[in-house]
């Protein structure tokens, strides 16, 4: 992967994986090309994919004029689009290719995605198999009650990375799970079960607090933790 980073944009695919592919854009530190999510109800959602080499994703959607929803993991674009059965954006996000969709899964754009995930599981699962992100917790500006992330994969990370970053996070923000203000907070009997693969009630130790990783931080985001990260990881 080093070398498709070093050689930008232009380097990741090469002229034959991403012929026939619409709307492609080669940048210096992507490829975007044009994607989109098909619901039953409301019909095609159509964005904006980039892929960058260190293995993220990140879409900006064009479903109407106006959309301001931008820097979209697949998966969140996916629950955006209104698809009805969210859940596997591999194969319900697609590009296309001599004028048909084709899912990603059967395109080379997420090779640099696999990649990075094999890296990382590899080196962030305990005795288990298990990646050593326990759950978190935000509170919701609006209402005031508690919300869950669960941090499984990159994706769901980074988009607790981003909720924890807005100073006014809502229910409505979140992504991952259709609840709202009106919706009951869990009894806290529940929040004490936060993934641990050590102790289902642990309330913080080795196997599941992370002090960063290359699954919770992004290449991509300019905040302070994730570029002290990535700046002392080259040193």
């Amino acid at each position: 992967m080093a070398a498709a980073a070093n050689g930008g944009g232009a380097a990741l695919f090469s002229e034959e994986e991403l012929r026939d592919v619409s709307g492609v854009r080669r940048c210096e530190d992507f490829v975007e090309v044009t994607c989109g999510c098909t619901s039953h109800r409301y019909g095609d959602a159509v964005g904006r994919l980039r892929v960058y080499a260190s293995g993220d994703l990140e879409v900006s959607c064009e479903c109407t004029p106006g959309c301001r929803e931008d820097k979209l993991t697949p998966s969140a674009f996916e629950k955006h689009s209104g698809r009805e059965t969210a859940g596997k954006w591999r194969n319900t996000v697609w590009v296309m290719v001599q004028g048909e969709k084709v899912p990603l899964s059967k395109t080379a754009l997420l090779k640099y995605y696999s990649l990075s995930h094999k890296s990382a599981n590899g080196s962030n699962k305990g005795r288990n198999g298990r990646l050593s992100h326990r759950d978190e917790f935000i509170h919701c500006t609006e209402c005031g009650k508690e919300r869950r992330f669960r941090l499984r994969s990159k994706e769901e990370c980074r988009i607790y990375h981003d909720a924890l970053a807005k100073p006014n996070w809502t229910c409505a923000d979140l992504t991952t799970d259709r609840v709202t203000c009106g919706d009951e907070e869990e009894r806290a009997s529940r929040k004490v079960l936060r993934g641990c693969s050590r102790s289902t009630s642990c309330t913080g130790c080795v196997k599941c607090v992370c002090f960063g990783c290359e699954i919770c931080r992004f290449t991509d985001c300019g905040c302070q933790t994730c570029v002290d990260f990535y700046h002392n990881s080259k040193e």
